[in-house]
């Protein structure tokens, strides 16, 4: 399956608003249509993978929004941002960035980043 097809079936499909596939340098793999990381966000996510909690000291930026950080290790970073949020987990290979709206639940959209997650690193990705 194509980077592109996890997005669009395992992501957008499973009802998050927009989402794309990273590196772990940051550059974009995959995007969902009319959503884009700007400038250094996709470094910026990377590096929050780097230590627990780093995403506390600087929030979560993502699409030119700044998203207060609710958790954040070196596998996943969840941040809030009035009634939706994003999920970023880290991969093998690569990040999940998932931004959610009101017509998800934040659990439900942390379940299944988490499970897209843990079949990616089960099949090295």
């Amino acid at each position: 399956m194509s980077w592109q097809a996890y997005v669009d079936n395992n992501l957008v499909g499973a009802g998050f608003a927009s989402a794309c596939l990273i590196g772990h340098d940051g550059g974009q793999w995959a995007t969902s249509a009319g959503f884009s990381l700007q400038g250094t966000e996709g470094k910026g996510i990377a590096a929050l993978f780097a230590k627990d909690g780093a995403a506390f000291a600087t929030g979560i930026h993502v699409a030119g929004k700044k998203y207060m950080a609710i958790k954040s290790d070196t596998r996943s970073a969840y941040g809030k941002l009035g009634a939706g949020g994003v999920v970023c987990v880290k991969t093998s290979t690569g990040i999940i960035v998932a931004v959610y709206d009101d017509k998800l639940q934040p659990g439900a959209a942390a379940n299944i980043a988490e499970k897209l997650a843990d079949y990616l690193i089960e099949n090295n990705c």
